[in-house]
């Protein structure tokens, strides 16, 4: 098992120190930090992608472009493990692994309420809406382009309101963990756009990447990385860490 140190919240125009948690000639992995892009976007932010791409090349002395494949994504506004491809078949067979959901993926999300039961599965149906603030749409029943969610959830501690889950997505839908834990009635803290009552600074979103479990892109030995938790998780004392909308 590979671990990183704790990665904080990087401002928006702030190139971020890469926090590497495992490299070898096929794969970087990484602890990414809260307000950071994975990829680029209308913005034109840096990205974690850029910040891979500048560390391999000052580390290897290649003055060229180097090969960074990006196989997952997390939201700018959540932090933790990610895996990034060296090269072009370790992309391909990286991206199978997540598109097949043989990925292993465990989170810690602190949410508004908590959820109906201390230890559960959730079951829905998600689609994107089509606004502009590219938000999931998530229902119990099936709808038209809509495609199936499934992740299980144990409530690890309960305070004031408000209670630590971990969370394991068995499929990998874009806000899956977002719009499901909304759909639950207990929005993830910060979360504004899915119902969340409170803000944190920072537009941050209480939901960490804690763990990813994959099969190695060559030779298929498993491996598992680990990022704990950034500086400004709201856990223990979210009360005091979050505000009024």
């Amino acid at each position: 098992m590979f671990r990183a140190s704790p990665a904080a919240f990087v401002p928006h125009r702030e190139v971020a120190e890469l926090h590497v948690i495992h490299e070898d000639n096929h794969l970087l992995v990484v602890a990414k930090p809260a307000g950071l892009l994975a990829q680029g976007d209308r913005s034109g932010d840096p990205t974690l992608v850029d910040a891979a791409a500048a560390y391999l090349r000052e580390k290897y002395a290649k003055p060229g472009n180097v090969y960074v494949g990006l196989v997952h994504r997390l939201d700018r506004n959540t932090s933790g493990v990610m895996v990034l491809a060296r090269t072009s078949k370790a992309a391909g067979r990286l991206s199978a692994q997540f598109r097949d959901d043989t990925v292993r993926k465990i989170y810690l999300a602190v949410v508004e309420g908590g959820p109906p039961e201390s230890r559960g599965e959730a079951r829905a149906w998600l689609a994107a809406k089509g606004d502009h603030e590219g938000m999931t749409r998530a229902c119990t029943a099936p709808f038209d382009g809509a495609r199936p969610a499934h992740l299980r959830y144990d409530v690890r501690e309960a305070a004031g309101g408000f209670a630590l889950v971990e969370v394991r997505p068995v499929t990998g839908r874009r806000h899956q963990i977002r719009a499901q834990m909304a759909l639950l009635g207990c929005p993830l803290l910060g979360d504004v756009k899915y119902g969340a009552r409170l803000r944190l600074p920072d537009h941050r979103v209480a939901l960490h990447a804690l763990a990813l479990e994959i099969a190695h892109p060559v030779g298929g030995a498993p491996l598992r990385f680990e990022a704990p938790v950034p500086a400004d998780w709201p856990w223990p004392d979210p009360a005091s860490k979050a505000r009024e909308r």
